[in-house]
């Protein structure tokens, strides 16, 4: 398993160039996300997750899971939010949920412009940036989302399974945990673990190049089942266009 416990945005690059993904420590990772730009928004950053729709499109039938999507265009010179669209992906990449154009809900606007989530994105860049040279542009999806654990169902962060997501690279940023327990992401190549970890702290990341590995997160449960329990979590997927 690859750890990254200091700011240094050389190893992660040299990590995800190595091996093809690395695990970052919220004390390394936030440094990082402070030198892209200022992180002033930060607490309404986090509540915003309180704000989450339910995800209608869930074949599995469940109810656990919460979230908003917004698309942006990025450049070596700037990074543009999009029109709303769908979020797709095919059956290959999404056994699940595949072959559906979604619509969810966008992200509020001055939280999916807004000083922290630019921080995340211009951070974004710079790495899959140095990691693929010959990208001109980029397409960037970001997801928010909550996994909640009850009773009676647990939560699922990846309920389609070990996975690629069907992009170049991504981002799984952890905003945030409460009452529960598990949630560990394994990463595999060629259907063999490399590595296993739990998102733990803010802003403890993974970083992943979605062409050579795949991953799977295991289901979250509650500790206490008479309050509310969650994942909170934020992914950002960039697919190269030349």
């Amino acid at each position: 398993m690859i750890v990254a416990t200091t700011p240094r945005f050389d190893l992660l690059r040299d990590a995800v160039a190595g091996e093809g993904y690395v695990f970052v420590r919220g004390a390394a990772m936030r440094p990082l996300l402070m030198d892209a730009n200022p992180l002033t928004d930060l607490a309404a950053f986090i509540d915003s997750w309180n704000d989450l729709p339910v995800d209608t499109y869930m074949a599995d039938g469940g109810r656990y899971r919460r979230r908003r999507h917004a698309t942006y265009a990025a450049s070596a010179d700037a990074i543009v939010r999009q029109p709303h669209s769908p979020h797709y992906q095919s059956p290959e990449y999404n056994r699940l949920n595949g072959g559906v154009a979604r619509w969810f809900a966008p992200i509020d606007s001055e939280i999916g412009e807004g000083p922290t989530m630019t921080a995340v994105l211009r951070f974004c860049r710079g790495l899959f940036g140095e990691l693929a040279p010959y990208a001109a542009r980029w397409t960037i999806e970001a997801h928010q989302f909550r996994i909640e654990a009850r009773t009676d169902e647990p939560g699922q962060p990846t309920p389609e399974g070990i996975h690629r997501d069907g992009v170049d690279y991504v981002l799984v940023l952890l905003v945030g945990r409460h009452n529960i327990t598990e949630g560990r992401t394994t990463v595999y190549a060629d259907q063999r673990p490399l590595g296993s970890f739990t998102l733990t702290d803010p802003f403890d990341a993974a970083l992943v190049d979605d062409h050579r590995v795949a991953h799977g997160v295991t289901a979250v449960e509650a500790i206490d089942p008479s309050t509310a329990a969650f994942r909170d979590v934020l992914v950002v997927t960039f697919r190269c266009r030349l």
